[in-house]
Order: structure tokens, then sequence, then C-alpha cells
């Protein structure tokens, strides 16, 4: 008697099954004959062409198109500063000093050795012009008063410490009364009317990157404009990546050399292309096809695909301007199935 009562909630569980499979067939098959008769729903977009671009983005850090850093040549307390951070200054221009008599340098004895031989060379020069000294000796006159020059301009370098290039102050290290070692950094100047970064793609991106494409330095909302000028052609070994170089043109030299900017590189741009989002695209093996709407059908169009970004996709082949590409229901659509277009 037990087991006669163990078997009717089975009975009764696979009759309910039974009912449920049942009703969902007849469902159905309802709803295939709703679409048989009145047309799959669908919703439909008219194709038109647009802009379609694909990037690649980056963080990097900006410098100055050139850039330079000044490093005592001695080693004592500073004296004079003459610039601050923002100043433009020329090539050779003097930017600090160190007291003249400091120990690390033998300014003062080279400033005598060079005006002793001034004089004497334009002594010997105003003789041998009257013809009271030989070629010889105002030659050696020459030599000796050069190489006192030079020994004085390179004892006055030391001291005086001057701008390697033209540009802008960007950054001091020191202050007056600081003390220094010979070899410290003391200041960079920067030209920063065009900036750069070098940025690192993988193998996978490479290829997509080449000299000249568009590029932009995104950093706080302030944008600026560059491109590609250096695309490396080997990897390096240790970053596993290769180096590309960027230049950007910052004319109100609005960004700062140091800050780290996002980088966009534009690897394509179609400003008349046809493009449908992924979703909209279904796949058979290799073949790539949609549905568009004509006469109140749904016909299969074999497509080509190129590039893609996002969700959105290139079409190169299959579809036209105008088509009707059904975007929604496409999945309860075969070839020719009558379909209703929806709002």
């Amino acid at each position: 008697m037990k087991r006669a009562y163990l078997l009717v909630p089975l009975i009764i569980g696979a009759s309910i099954a039974l009912s449920q499979c049942g009703r969902e067939a007849a469902s159905n098959n309802s709803m295939e004959k709703i679409y048989k008769e009145e047309g799959v729903p669908v919703r439909i977009e008219a194709i038109e062409p647009g802009f379609f671009e694909t990037k690649l983005s980056y963080h990097a850090v900006l410098s100055g198109i050139e850039e330079s850093s000044v490093h005592a040549m001695v080693s004592d307390e500073v004296d004079m500063i003459y610039v601050q951070v923002g100043d433009y200054v020329e090539e050779d221009q003097v930017l600090m000093s160190f007291p003249p008599d400091t120990p690390s340098a033998k300014y003062q004895q080279a400033k005598v050795a060079y005006d002793n031989a001034k004089i004497t060379y334009e002594r010997i020069a105003q003789l041998f012009q009257t013809g009271g000294i030989s070629e010889q000796d105002r030659d050696n006159a020459k030599a000796a008063y050069d190489m006192a020059a030079a020994d004085w301009d390179a004892e006055r370098g030391m001291v005086q410490v001057e701008a390697p290039i033209e540009g802008y102050v960007t950054r001091i290290n020191v202050r007056e009364s600081d003390n220094v070692n010979s070899g410290d950094m003391l200041m960079t100047i920067s030209q920063i009317d065009r900036m750069k970064t070098k940025v690192w793609a993988s193998d996978s991106e490479i290829g997509n990157i080449r000299k000249g494409q568009a590029a932009t330095a995104l950093w706080n909302g302030i944008e600026i404009y560059g491109s590609v000028v250096q695309v490396d052609m080997a990897m390096d070994k240790d970053k596993q990546a290769f180096g590309v170089v960027l230049e950007f043109k910052n004319n109100e030299r609005i960004l700062k050399v140091g800050i780290i900017a996002d980088i966009t590189i534009i690897t394509y741009s179609n400003p008349e292309a046809l493009v449908i989002e992924r979703k909209d695209i279904l796949k058979v093996g290799d073949r790539y096809f949609v549905y568009v709407a004509e006469d109140g059908q749904a016909h299969q169009k074999d497509i080509s695909i190129g590039r893609q970004h996002g969700l959105a996709v290139e079409i190169l082949k299959g579809l036209t301007m105008g088509d009707r590409l059904i975007t929604e229901g496409q999945l309860l659509l075969s070839q020719g199935s009558k379909i209703k277009i929806v709002q």
C-alpha cells in the first residue's frame, strides 16, 4: 500500500509537467500562427553614411620638445638666482651665480690671466702693424690670448651658470644660500610651445599605428593636438612593447612639463562610413549577414565587415544607403519571413 501512495505524487507531477508542455506547445503554435498571418514584429533603421573612427588610448608623461638640465660645476653656496620658474631665457643667458672666490674654481686667477693676455696681445698687434715685431711673435701672443680666454670662459661658466638652450624655466631645484655639490641639478630649461611623449604599444596594436596619424593629449579637460612622429620597428625587450613618439602643439603653453595626459591616437577615420551595431549582425560559420525589410518581408543580405570600435562595426560590402536594416526581432526571422514594422 505504501508503494501505491508514493506513486501518486509522481503521477500527479508528471501530469502537471505534460500539461505545461502542452500549453507551451500550444502557445508556440499560436505565436507562429500569428507571426505567419500578421508578420513578425520588428524594428528597423534606415542606413545612412556617418563618421566612423578607431582609436587607441594611453597614459603618458608630457615633456618639452627640447629640454636641458643645468648642473652645478662647483661645490659651494648659491650666491644669486636671476630667473624664476616660467621666465623665458635666451641661450647663454646667466641664470644664477656662485661666489667668484669659490675654492672649487679659479675664477679670479683666470680673469687676471685673461686680462694680461689681452693687453699683451693688443700691444704686440700694434707693434706688428708698424713693423716693430715679427709675425711669429704676433701669432704667439694671439695663441696665448686665445688660451687665456678659453680658460677664463670655462672658469666663468663654473661660477656664472648659463642657459644651454633658449626656452622657459620649468624647474628650479635650489634657492639662494643653498649649499650644493658639484653635479647637483640646479634647474631645467624647456621649449614648451610644443610637447612630446612616448607611449608603448602592444604587438596587437602596433600594426595599426603609422607615422603622421593624428593624435590628441588631454589633461584636466584641456586638449591639444598633434601627431605620431616615430614608430619603433623593434620591440623593447624590457617593456615587451613598441615605442611610439608623439608631438603636440602647445602654443598657449597651458599644459606643463611632467603632467600625465590621456593620449589618443586616431588609427582610422572615415567620414562617409556605413556603420551598424554588432548586435544587428548574424553569423553562420564564416558568413556574416543581416536582415533588411523589403516589401513587407525580411531578406538576408550577406555583408563584409571592416574595422570595429566598441559596439560599432564598419560595413564594407552588402549594404547601401537607404537600406532598412532590421534591428530588433531578427532572431525570429528567416529568409522571406513576413514582418510587421512597429515603432
